[in-house]
């Protein structure tokens, strides 16, 4: 039997049983019983080993325990024997200190003094040193030879070094700047020729020499005056060509790029620091250029004409943008060996000459878009060419502001947006003065505004459809207005956003973000990308950029107010055309409506007065000018129809957006604003009854016939209201009821009217209220 098992950490009793029973199970099933037995006898068997076992080992423990203590007593002696050992060596140690105190004093002295006494024997051995090279030098001059030179020259420097508090230690640094001198004056036309042939070993050989004797910043004057008069030679061969200022800023910048290269590449193999140097020497090439970047560009802008100075400057700055382009391609591989200062120097000299521009952009721009809208026309001498132009223009509107953001982004990289702002504003207010003079324009050829007394009723519908259009034009506005607004948003935060920190906050002082310390600890930033004349040169307006990109991307692109003032200038435009429209349709009824205080038939004796007073009212029928009213009123569904059979989104934006004259009395049931017909059948409705009103007030008298006849008038206008589905107005149903009134019930009637009305009324028909 394995009784091993039971030594394991997951010993089961169960699988084990089972496992003793399995085999007893296949081959002699009717022996479990015995099996079982004998099983349980050696357990007990093999448990009373395991007592045994137990007992004997703790038997052993007990006996081992004296003998364990006994040695830890032992070890405990020895440690304090050991103890007092070490204080005892300790005290040793600190009596032999005392003792020796004196003597190690004395040691450190004579150790001093040694030292000293070498120092001055090295003195005088460099002192003795510099005779002697004194004394050699003129010799070795003479030889030419720059190394054997330049090797005396050193050993001078050396012991010059241990000369420093000699009397005339002055007197020997200029005596070795003089013979520095000369050796570079010697050496100057061999160092000009080998920068000039490019040659790898002459030049290796002066870098050597003139580091030895500390003249490295004269040895690169030399290699940069040599390319810098061979690169200004090509810019003033180019300026004097025929070739435009474009043409001559591309050449020259591809040859400066090709110099980059090829310069960097020899110098890689000449001196040390080889990317800083070529650095250097593009930085001194562009501002030694005769004439320089600036002038051309300042004379160039002088000669171009207003209308395409903001485009030929751009294109101008495209050139340098693709050179600075190329020159970031070149350098951003090894940037983390560059002198980031020296590569922002670049940046600056690349990029300066456009800097006054950039800091003009918003006034260049301003009348750049102020000349391109002034070419677009909108008045002509026939009102359906005008309609049609309005119509045109709005898409040559957008194309300038879109234009305009273009611009901004090239000239600025999104730091000209307070100037882009400040432009698009005076942009959509001249386009909106002159589509404002454009409708007032087509007001007065259409005669809205001259009310003329004529008894000749014409429909003319013509007017009001070349008013919708009108509408359906401002609604396009307004649309792409907004539209616009949303992609100058998203545009302006994708581009100029990246001068945004993170810990920018408008509340701080003076509003200027500082770059948190896990910013400065971040990778190696690229010069080319952090270019920012702005933040120098206006920090003002600096200041106003980041708090609107601040509100960008705090508030979100889709709820900003950059254009707020240029929606609302449209919004007035929808509304004026709505007013156009309105003032189309009311034309006619105003017209007929001034007719009643002019008509003679009111105070005067009629074929009708000799009737008798008691003629029923159907008897008479309703005048002409007001059956002219009611027709009119009745076609009004039919030609308003467009606005809710044509689905156009533009019409029916402008439509919810603009508001109509003589809304719905205060308590009336308003009408469906959705369904746009109605609401302007319900306007012009409410205008025919109050203009009614007021003219029915101004006629002087009315006789006994003439009251029945305009209250017959006035019911039958109050049948069509009835017919479309409108309310008549209190006003006008106060006029009828005290028309309608017998002269005995005219008090009680006027008592229930405004007592003005009631007085006035009263007088026109000779009663007393």
């Amino acid at each position: 039997m394995d009784f091993s098992r039971f030594l394991s950490d997951d010993f089961e009793v169960k699988s084990w049983v089972n496992a003793a029973f399995r085999a007893v199970q296949q081959e002699a099933p009717g022996k479990v019983d015995a099996h079982a037995a004998t099983l349980v006898m050696k357990l007990q068997l093999f448990i009373q080993e395991v007592n045994n076992a137990v007992e004997e080992t703790s038997h052993q423990a007990l006996q081992n325990m004296p003998r364990v203590l006994r040695e830890v007593e032992v070890l405990k002696q020895e440690a304090t024997f050991l103890k007092e050992q070490m204080i005892l060596v300790k005290e040793d140690i600190k009596k032999f200190e005392e003792d020796t105190a004196q003597s190690m004093q004395v040691l450190v002295e004579i150790d001093r003094v040694k030292s000293r006494m070498q120092l001055a024997a090295e003195s005088l051995q460099e002192a003795d040193k510099w005779s002697t090279l004194s004394a050699d030098i003129e010799e070795t001059l003479k030889t030419q030879d720059v190394s054997v030179i330049s090797a005396k020259l050193t050993s001078m420097q050396s012991s010059l070094a241990m000369l420093v508090d000699t009397p005339d230690y002055s007197e020997k640094c200029v005596h070795l700047e003089a013979l520095k001198n000369r050796l570079e004056a010697m050496a100057s036309p061999q160092i000009v020729a080998a920068f000039n042939s490019q040659s790898v070993d002459q030049a290796k050989t002066f870098v050597k020499v003139f580091t030895e004797i500390d003249r490295m910043p004269q040895l690169l004057a030399y290699y940069y005056k040599c390319h810098k008069v061979q690169l200004v030679a090509v810019w003033q061969d180019l300026c004097q060509s025929d070739l435009s200022l474009n043409r001559q800023l591309t050449e020259l910048y591809d040859t400066l790029l090709g110099t980059w290269h090829s310069q960097l590449q020899w110098a890689t193999q000449v001196f040390k620091n080889p990317h800083e140097i070529v650095t250097v020497l593009l930085i001194q090439t562009l501002g030694a250029l005769v004439p320089s970047i600036p002038v051309c560009l300042s004379t160039a802008v002088e000669r171009m004409g207003q209308e395409t100075k903001l485009n030929k400057l751009l294109e101008l700055y495209d050139a340098t943008i693709h050179f600075a382009k190329g020159l970031e391609v070149a350098m951003l591989p090894n940037l983390k060996e560059q002198n980031l200062v020296k590569v922002m120097e670049l940046v600056e000299a690349v990029y300066g000459p456009y800097k006054p521009y950039q800091l003009e952009y918003g006034d260049l721009e301003e009348e750049n878009l102020l000349i391109q809208i002034s070419a677009v026309p909108l008045e002509h001498w026939e009102v359906i060419d005008c309609v049609q132009e309005l119509n045109h223009s709005v898409s040559k509107l957008f194309i300038l502001a879109s234009g305009a953001i273009d611009n901004c982004i090239k000239l600025t990289d999104g730091l000209g947006v307070c100037g882009l702002l400040k432009a698009l504003k005076a942009l959509f207010t001249k386009y909106t003065s002159d589509f404002t003079n454009t409708l007032q324009s087509i007001r007065k050829k259409c005669k809205l505004d001259d009310v003329l007394s004529d008894s000749l009723f014409q429909e003319d519908w013509t007017a009001f459809q070349n008013s919708v259009r009108i509408i359906t034009t401002c609604g396009e506005l307004l649309r792409q207005c907004g539209d616009f607004e949303q992609q100058l948003a998203n545009r302006i935060l994708s581009t100029a956003g990246k001068y945004l920190s993170d810990s920018y906050s408008p509340c701080s002082f003076s509003g200027f973000q500082d770059t948190s310390s896990a910013e400065k600890k971040s990778s190696v930033k690229n010069p080319w990308q952090e270019y920012n004349y702005l933040l120098k040169e206006n920090p003002s307006e600096y200041a106003s950029l980041m708090e609107t990109l601040y509100t960008l991307k705090e508030k979100g692109t889709s709820n900003h107010n950059l254009l707020s003032s240029s929606r609302s200038a449209l919004s007035r435009l929808n509304q004026l055309a709505h007013h156009l429209a309105f003032d189309s349709v009311f034309l006619r009824i105003k017209q007929q409506l001034l007719l009643i205080s002019k008509m003679e038939g009111w105070n005067s004796g009629g074929i009708g007065e000799t009737l008798t007073d008691d003629l029923p009212n159907f008897s008479l029928t309703p005048l002409e000018y007001i059956s002219n009213i009611g027709q009119y009123i009745m076609s009004l569904p039919l030609h308003l129809e467009p606005f809710v059979t044509q689905e156009d989104s533009a019409l029916e934006l402008a439509l919810h957006a603009g508001k109509l004259p003589y809304p719905p009395e205060q308590g009336d049931e308003l009408p469906e604003l959705d369904n746009m017909a109605d609401y302007w059948l319900g306007s012009i409705a409410r205008a025919t009854m109050q203009t009614y009103c007021e003219v029915i007030l101004q006629i002087p008298e009315l006789t006994v016939h003439s009251t029945k006849q305009l209250a017959t008038d006035i019911d039958y206008l109050i049948n069509v209201m009835d017919a479309l589905g409108l309310q008549p107005s209190r006003t006008l149903q106060n006029i009828v009821t005290l028309l309608k009134a017998k002269p005995e019930d005219y008090r009680q009637a006027a008592k229930s009217v405004p007592r003005r009305m009631a007085s006035s009324i009263g007088a026109m028909r000779g009663l007393e209220c």
